[in-house]
């Protein structure tokens, strides 16, 4: 498996039972795929830099993750399905 680093940003116009729901979903996209959750940090309401879809907020999320292609593959494809994530970016981390 390879280690991933996932950052995530989800409206800040959500109730906070959603915002929990929400990153209960993301984590278990990944766990339900033979992959594992390292770290969850939750990084806090920030100020957007530009609107996105007339958000100027956003709860901003990183998680690092060890996961196969395919889970990876599967995150990216439900995440860019999911209204309530503005924005997403996963990277490869160096292995060691």
């Amino acid at each position: 498996m390879t280690k991933y680093e996932i950052m995530f940003i989800v409206k800040a116009t959500l109730e906070e039972t959603a915002l929990n729901n929400i990153t209960k979903e993301v984590q278990k996209l990944i766990t339900d795929n033979n992959s594992k959750v390292i770290e969850f940090k939750d990084m806090g309401r920030k100020k957007l830099a530009y609107p996105i879809n007339k958000e100027i907020n956003g709860f901003y999320y990183l998680m690092n993750v060890e996961a196969t292609t395919e889970a990876i593959q599967e995150f990216d494809r439900r995440v860019k399905i999911n209204e309530n994530i503005l924005r997403h970016l996963i990277l490869k981390t160096e292995s060691e």
